[in-house]
């Protein structure tokens, strides 16, 4: 089954956002007084060949910790869209 999965990759809450910061402050200097903790990140989508979600998620979590997400300074979150299917036992 094809499933489509969501992935956000953010900076680690610790991490400074050079980009957020700048794009923080360009906002503001155009009138947009209100913005605050601009953070910038990656979405990915995917579509992922797999018996199941569970299986499609947990290939996405690998290709995250592979090559999508630098696990130093970056997290992720994985959603698949698809409707859920049930594992196989």
């Amino acid at each position: 089954m094809l499933f489509h999965v969501q992935v956000e990759i953010t900076l680690k809450p610790t991490v400074m956002d050079a980009q957020g910061s700048t794009i923080e402050r360009a906002l503001q200097k155009m009138g947009h007084d209100g913005v605050r903790k601009v953070r910038i990140g990656k979405f990915i989508t995917l579509e992922i060949e797999a018996q199941c979600a569970d299986r499609a998620r947990a290939a996405a979590e690998e290709m995250c910790r592979e090559l999508l997400a630098n696990p130093i300074i970056e997290q992720f979150a994985v959603q698949v869209v698809e409707a859920e299917k049930e594992c196989p036992a």
